[in-house]
C-alpha cells in the first residue's frame, strides 16, 4: 500500500521539524529536502503534485531570499506543482510575494498539522482536477475542422490556433509546402467565424496572368477596356462580409502588391475604369509556399504588405514531419474512393502501408490523395499492395521498430547528454535525469558506458 501513497515533498532545513512533519503526514509518501538544490533534485526525481516549502532555507535561513528563489525554480521546472509555503510569524509580506509568484497557499509557523494536512489534501485535489481537464481537452477532437485528419500534436495545436482566431477579423497568413492543406485551414477559419453564412471566395494568384489578375481582384466598369461589355465585380467585392482566400500570395505581381496594401489599409477599392471608392468588409486569408522573408530580402515582395498580412502566421508542417499521419490519411482516402467509385471494399496490405510510411511525399497530402485515387481505380483485388501505389521501390525492409527499442535509444541519448552536461559527475547526472545513482549505474552498464 505504501507504493500507492501520493508523493509529498517537504522542503525544510530543521531536522527535528522534518521528523515531526514526516510523522504527521503518514498518509502521504513523504520525501525530504533540506536546501534548494536537494529540493530541485527531488522534484526532478519524484515529480510530486504537492510541495510544502519553508521560505527560510540555508545558507540564509533568517530571510526568505533563498526560499523564494527555490520556489521560482521549482515552478519553472514543474509549473503544475502546487507549492504550500510555510513562513515565520509576522512575515506576511513574503508570503504574499510567494503567492504572487505562483504558490498555491501559505501557512504561518508554528502550524497546526490538521490544518496543513487539509490544505495539502485540497492542493492534491486541485492538481488532479486540472490534470483531468488537460486529458479531456486533448481527447476532444478539433471542432469545425472535421475534414482534417491528424494525430500530429503540432498540427493539432495549429488547429486550436485557427479556432481561437476564427471569430476575429485578424488577417491570417498560412505558410507551408504545396499540398499540406492550407486551403482546408482557410475554409475552417471561415466556417468557424461569424462570416460563415457569407461567401468564401478563393483565387490563386499564381494561376492568373498578371494583365487579368487586377480585374479579377478589383472588378471593372463597363467599357474599362476592350471586351468589358458590362460592370463586373471583383473577388474582393464578391467576398463582402465574407472571406477572401488569396492562395500563393507570394506570386502576386509587384504592381498589385501596392494596390492590395492600400485596400488593407483603407478597406476601400476602385474598380478598373471607375472613379468611385467602394467600402468593402472582407476578411483576408493568404497562403504561400514561399519563404516570404527571404523573398522580401530579394526584393520580390513588399515588406509593408507582409506585415499587414502577417497578423496571425500559421506554419503548417509537411506530411513527412507528421508521424503516422500518412497511414491515417491513406485509410481514409481508400474508404472515400471505394465509396465514390462504387468499388467493393478494399484494404491496405502491410507492404503498402510500409511503402506509404517510407515515402517522403514531396507533394504532401495532395500527392497521397492522388496516389490512392489511382490505386483504387486500377486495383483488381480487394487489397492494395505496394506495387499498386506506383511510388517506387521500397528501400530495405524498414519494419516498425518496437517501443522497447525506441525507448532504450531515447534513454541512451538522455544519459549521454546528461553526462556531457555535468562533465561525467555521476551524482549531478542522476539529479539532472531525476533518477537514483544505482539506476544510473544500471543504465550505464546496459548501454556500455564507462
Amino acid at each position: 500500500m505504501a507504493d500507492r501513497r501520493r508523493p509529498l515533498l517537504v522542503v525544510e532545513d530543521d531536522s527535528a521539524l522534518q521528523t515531526q512533519m514526516k510523522w504527521a503526514f503518514d498518509a502521504f509518501d513523504v520525501a525530504l529536502a533540506g536546501n534548494r538544490e536537494d529540493a530541485l533534485a527531488q522534484v526532478r526525481r519524484l515529480e510530486p503534485a504537492v510541495v510544502t516549502m519553508d521560505l527560510g532555507l540555508p545558507p540564509t535561513p533568517d530571510d526568505a531570499s533563498e526560499g523564494l528563489r527555490a520556489l521560482e525554480e521549482v515552478l519553472t521546472l514543474a509549473p503544475e506543482t502546487k507549492v504550500v509555503v510555510l513562513t515565520g510569524q509576522n512575515d506576511r509580506s513574503n508570503a504574499l510575494k510567494a503567492i504572487a509568484m505562483g504558490a498555491y497557499d501559505f501557512l504561518e509557523k508554528p502550524f497546526e498539522p490538521e490544518l496543513l494536512t487539509l490544505t495539502i489534501e485540497r492542493a492534491f485535489r486541485l492538481h488532479e482536477l486540472q490534470d483531468e481537464n488537460r486529458r479531456l481537452r486533448n481527447a476532444v477532437p478539433v471542432r469545425g475542422l472535421g475534414n482534417l485528419l491528424t494525430h500530429d500534436p503540432e498540427l493539432l495545436r495549429l488547429c486550436r490556433t485557427v479556432e481561437k482566431v476564427a471569430p476575429t477579423a485578424a488577417t491570417l497568413l498560412l505558410l507551408g509546402e504545396s499540398g499540406t492543406g492550407k486551403e482546408l485551414l482557410a475554409r475552417g477559419a471561415h466556417d468557424l467565424s461569424p462570416r460563415r453564412a457569407q461567401r468564401f471566395v478563393a483565387i490563386n494568384c499564381a494561376a492568373i496572368p498578371e494583365n487579368l489578375l487586377e480585374s479579377e481582384l478589383f472588378g471593372y466598369e463597363k467599357g474599362a477596356f476592350t471586351g468589358a461589355a458590362k460592370q463586373t465585380l471583383g473577388k474582393i467585392e464578391l467576398a463582402h462580409r465574407g472571406t477572401l482566400f488569396l492562395d500563393e500570395i507570394g506570386d502576386l505581381p509587384q504592381s498589385l502588391q501596392a494596390k492590395l496594401l492600400r485596400f488593407l489599409q483603407e478597406r476601400r477599392i476602385e474598380r478598373l475604369g471607375g472613379r468611385e471608392e467602394i467600402a468593402v468588409d472582407t476578411r483576408i486569408v493568404c497562403a504561400t509556399h514561399r519563404n516570404l522573408r527571404e523573398f522580401i530580402a530579394e526584393g520580390g515582395f513588399r515588406e509593408d504588405l507582409y506585415y499587414r498580412l502577417a497578423e496571425i502566421v500559421i506554419e503548417i508542417p509537411p506530411l513527412r514531419a507528421r508521424a503516422g499521419d500518412a497511414g491515417l490519411l491513406a485509410h481514409a482516402f481508400v474508404q472515400r474512393f471505394v465509396s465514390e467509385f462504387k468499388r467493393s471494399p478494399m484494404s491496405l496490405a502491410p507492404d503498402a502501408l510500409r511503402a506509404i510510411d517510407q515515402h517522403a511525399w514531396p507533394g504532401n497530402v495532395r500527392e497521397l490523395e492522388n496516389v490512392l485515387k489511382r490505386a483504387v481505380i486500377m486495383a483488381e483485388g480487394d487489397a492494395l499492395h505496394a506495387g499498386d501505389l506506383g511510388i517506387g521501390a521500397m528501400v530495405g525492409d524498414d519494419d516498425m521498430p518496437s517501443l522497447r527499442v525506441v525507448r532504450e535509444e531515447a534513454e541512451r541519448q538522455a544519459v549521454l547528454r546528461a553526462l556531457g552536461r555535468t562533465n561525467n559527475n555521476l551524482s549531478r547526472t542522476a539529479d539532472l535525469l531525476g533518477i537514483s545513482r544505482p539506476t544510473l549505474y544500471d543504465l550505464m552498464h546496459r548501454f556500455g558506458l564507462k
